[in-house]
């Protein structure tokens, strides 16, 4: 049974970090695309970073790029999100998914994905 639960969420103020860590379970990374999304309160989800596999392509969305770092473990089965330098507007339920053999090209839009985990609320505020 495929399974994706994450951990590292919870409440920082603006300028901290955290970690969001994803460990998978029923199955192999080696062939996955890793995607990190975020969706705030009455907004759509969207994409914050994506690492596929095999050559590693990374995205950032602009909104991120120089504050998150994403990474992979397959052979742990595990996948991180870095954030630092965060914001209020960082504040967001965040989901790790995984797609086999996606793209780069299509990696940052939700559609593409088949497995999701349970999502981890971030909040950052003073």
């Amino acid at each position: 049974q495929v399974q994706l639960v994450e951990s590292g969420g919870g409440l920082v103020q603006p300028g901290g970090s955290l970690r969001l860590s994803c460990a998978a379970s029923g199955f192999s990374l080696d062939y996955y695309t890793i995607g990190w999304f975020r969706q705030a309160p009455g907004k759509e989800r969207e994409g914050v970073s994506c690492i596929t596999s095999g050559d590693e392509s990374l995205y950032y969305a602009d909104s991120v790029k120089g504050r998150f770092t994403i990474s992979r473990d397959n052979a742990n089965n595990a996948m991180y999100l870095q954030m630092t330098s965060l914001k209020p507007e960082d504040t967001a339920v965040y989901y790790c998914a995984l797609a086999k053999l996606l793209p780069f090209s299509l990696c940052v839009s939700p559609n593409h994905y088949h497995f999701w985990g349970q999502g981890t609320q971030v909040t950052v505020s003073s």
